[in-house]
């Protein structure tokens, strides 16, 4: 069993990805890679001057694979259900548990509603600040709750805020990832820009 199953390889679910597993909760994202960030070059993402779409993508998934998630990058998820002590995630390769999960597939909400997730008179899933569904320890994050807003940082920041709620639930108090610069290991050239 995993601590947290990420359905979603966009900007939302390798940010939720990145927080839980650089603070010691074991991650894995399902990522069939159909981010809309292919289409995308970002030129209104904070801190980013210019960057291909795919290339940020590549740049965040070295990131979230550096910290030590597992990403099953092609393996579709096809369901996911509550089994008593959290979740059962199926692919066609085989069913995965995990204690939380994030969704992260875009605009399409079916894994979500089907799971009894509530959705929204706007038909989106319904969501509090942190991200949390009406399915105790399940989250969404991104356009799956936000009509019409396809923002690749107001996703990324979705997906921060869901972890950082799972990381406050498992350490049992408010819990806020910050660093400073003695904290940051050493990184190699290439890793530097992380």
């Amino acid at each position: 069993m995993v601590d947290v199953a990420v359905i979603g390889g966009g900007p939302a679910g390798l940010s939720a990805a990145l927080f839980t597993q650089k603070n010691g909760l074991e991650t894995m994202v399902f990522d069939t890679d159909e981010t809309w960030m292919h289409k995308a070059h970002l030129f209104n993402y904070l801190g980013i001057r210019s960057i291909k779409g795919t290339e940020f993508m590549s740049i965040a998934r070295g990131q979230v694979e550096d910290r030590g998630a597992t990403i099953e990058q092609g393996e579709e998820v096809t369901s996911v259900e509550e089994n008593g002590d959290g979740f059962t995630v199926t692919t066609d390769d085989g069913g995965y548990d995990a204690m939380y999960v994030v969704f992260a597939t875009g605009n399409d909400h079916s894994l979500a509603e089907s799971l009894g997730c509530e959705l929204t008179d706007d038909d989106v899933v319904d969501v509090d600040v942190t991200m949390r569904t009406s399915v105790e320890n399940a989250y969404a994050t991104g356009a799956m709750v936000r009509t019409g807003e396809y923002e690749a940082v107001i996703s990324a920041g979705d997906g921060g805020a869901a972890a950082l709620n799972i990381l406050s639930k498992e350490k049992g108090e408010h819990f806020h990832d910050f660093n400073v610069p003695g904290d940051v290991p050493t990184l190699g050239d290439d890793e530097a820009s992380d």
